[in-house]
């Protein structure tokens, strides 16, 4: 089986009947790792060195022209013909419709689940990555730290409504794990890890969202899927 799209011909295909994953360990990465890891689909990962601008490759963008990762390439795709699929929320939801897991049938609840995985794209992303740019990466010797100020408030008010979403609930949509939470977890592991902005949020009075971040990490799924393109 031989796949015909240019993103082969830099990176090629071992596997070519298996899903083709092109991501990096990031937040947004990671979403797509987990998924694939907690529905057992197979696959082949393949890491895009965005330090080094792979993501801008022609080869890459053929594939994803907004120039971002995660992206994927299905040669299984709807109806047996091959699918091309970048934006990480976007790709949630079709891995969830292909292996029928983590997003409920049921339309309110469908519907609902589709809400939070919106509004963490929408929300939690962005003010969270504003954060790890101003208290970790370059924007940290900004002398004026309003805009940090800024952007670590909204990140605290995202987790309020987290942690209130979270009140005697094990996961968002309550008892079921789904791809709401994939979508959070790898977001609210690294504001607190890698972008060390937990004293900055505050992060610590809101003890619903550490106990449900407890709770996705020691899943083994999420354990693999974290690091899926690092090794």
């Amino acid at each position: 089986m031989t796949l015909d799209h240019p993103i082969f011909d830099r990176w090629p295909a071992q596997f070519p009947d298996r899903l083709q994953l092109f991501s990096l360990p990031t937040p947004n990465g990671v979403k797509v790792g987990i998924m694939l890891e907690e529905t057992g689909l197979a696959y082949e990962p393949h890491r895009i060195d965005i330090t080094a601008d792979e993501s801008h490759d022609p080869a890459f963008l053929a594939l994803n022209p907004n120039g971002k990762i995660p992206a994927i390439y299905d040669p299984d795709g709807p109806g047996g013909t091959p699918l091309a699929l970048f934006e990480s929320g976007a790709i949630l939801l079709y891995l969830a419709e292909k292996t029928g897991r983590f997003l409920a049938t049921d339309p309110n609840a469908r519907y609902e689940t589709i809400q939070w995985v919106m509004w963490q794209m929408g929300g939690v992303g962005p003010m969270f990555g504003q954060v790890g740019f101003f208290n970790k990466f370059a924007g940290k010797d900004y002398e004026d730290k309003r805009p940090r100020d800024r952007y670590a408030a909204e990140s605290a008010r995202l987790l309020g409504v987290l942690d209130r979403r979270l009140e005697d609930r094990d996961w968002v949509m309550g008892g079921d794990y789904s791809i709401a939470d994939i979508s959070l977890l790898g977001w609210v592991r690294n504001l607190i890890g890698f972008y060390e902005a937990r004293a900055l949020v505050g992060f610590d009075r809101f003890s619903n969202v550490q106990a449900w971040l407890d709770r996705g990490l020691a899943r083994p799924g999420v354990q693999r899927g974290l690091d899926v393109t690092a090794r």
